[in-house]
C-alpha cells in the first residue's frame, strides 16, 4: 500500500514538472503556455495512475452534478455550520460566562497573500489562453488530425445532443479524450501500419485523379487553341477584305425616254436667207 502510494506521489510530482512551457512554438511563432505540456503528459498516459485518478475524478464529478444537488447541499451545510457557532457561542456566555465559539477563534483571521493571488491569476491567464490558442489552431487546421477529429465530434455530438442529455455528451467527451491516446500508444504500431496503406491508397488514387485531370485539360487547352486559331485566322481575313475593297456606288440607267423620232417633223436642209428690208424715209421741211 506504501509502496502504490509512493508511486501515485511521485507520478502526480513529475505530471507538476511538466507544467513548462513549450520549445516548439504555434505556426504563428507565439509561444504556447505551460498548460499543452501539461495537458500533453496527463493524457499521454506516462503517469498511469495520475492520468486515471484524474478521469475518475472528471467522471465522479459529472454524476455529482447530474444525481446529487450540490447547491441545495451547500446551503444546507451553510446554515447548519452557522447554526452550531451561534448556539455554541450563545450558551457559552449563558451558562460560562464565555462564548465557545470566541475560544476557538484564531488570534489572527486567515488571509491570502498577494503572491498567491498573482500566482492563481497566472494561472487562470495561462488557462484561458491554453483554450483560446487550441480553438484557434484546431480552426485554422494547424494540425490536421486533431482539426479532422473535433469535426468529427462536433458532427456526432449533433445529432446525439437530440437523443443524448448534456451530462451524457460530457460523459462521452472526457471519455473519448482520456481513452482515445491510451488506445493508440498500446496499438501504436498497429494503427500505424493501417494509417500508412490508407494514406498510400489514397495517394495512389489522388495521383491517378490528377494525372486524367491533366490530360483532360491538356486537350481541352490544345482544342480550345485550336479553334481560337481558326476563329483568329477568320477575323483577321474578314477585316483585310473590308480594308482592300471599298464599295464603289452603283450607277442608275438612264431613264428610257417612250418619245420616238418620227413625232417631231422633218428639219429643213437649206440656210434661212436674210432679206434686207429698204426703208425710204421722206424729208419733211422743219417747220419755220
Amino acid at each position: 500500500m506504501k509502496d502504490q502510494t509512493a508511486k501515485t506521489g511521485a507520478e502526480f510530482s513529475n505530471l507538476a514538472d511538466a507544467r513548462r512551457t513549450p520549445a516548439k512554438p504555434a505556426a504563428t511563432g507565439q509561444p504556447l503556455t505551460h498548460y499543452h505540456s501539461f495537458f500533453s503528459e496527463l493524457l499521454s498516459w506516462n503517469n498511469p495512475r495520475a492520468s486515471a485518478i484524474a478521469y475518475s475524478s472528471i467522471v465522479a464529478l459529472i454524476f455529482a452534478l447530474r444525481y446529487l444537488d450540490i447547491i441545495r447541499y451547500f446551503f444546507k451545510l451553510t446554515w447548519m455550520a452557522l447554526g452550531i457557532t451561534v448556539l455554541a457561542e450563545v450558551t457559552g456566555k449563558a451558562i460560562l460566562g464565555n462564548g465557545l465559539a470566541s475560544q476557538l477563534r484564531p488570534r489572527k483571521y486567515y488571509t491570502i497573500s498577494r503572491e498567491t493571488i498573482d500566482t492563481a491569476i497566472g494561472d487562470v491567464h495561462e488557462l484561458v489562453n491554453f483554450f483560446v490558442i487550441e480553438a484557434q489552431r484546431i480552426l485554422f487546421a494547424e494540425n490536421v488530425p486533431a482539426s479532422t477529429a473535433a469535426a468529427v465530434g462536433a458532427f456526432l455530438s449533433y445529432f446525439l445532443a437530440k437523443v443524448v442529455p448534456y451530462w451524457g455528451l460530457a460523459l462521452i467527451g472526457t471519455t473519448v479524450l482520456f481513452l482515445a491516446p491510451l488506445i493508440y500508444t498500446t496499438n501504436q504500431e498497429l494503427i500505424d501500419h493501417y494509417v500508412k496503406e490508407g494514406s498510400d491508397l489514397l495517394n495512389s488514387q489522388t495521383e491517378q485523379l490528377r494525372q486524367v485531370a491533366s490530360k483532360h485539360t491538356s486537350q481541352a487547352t490544345e482544342i480550345t487553341k485550336q479553334y481560337m486559331g481558326d476563329y483568329t485566322a477568320k477575323a483577321q481575313m474578314m477585316l483585310h477584305r473590308g480594308g482592300s475593297a471599298s464599295p464603289e456606288p452603283a450607277s442608275k440607267p438612264a431613264p428610257q425616254s417612250h418619245v420616238k423620232e418620227t413625232d417631231f417633223p422633218e428639219a429643213p436642209k437649206q440656210d434661212f436667207r436674210s432679206e434686207e428690208i429698204g426703208v425710204k424715209g421722206v424729208e419733211e421741211p422743219l417747220a419755220a
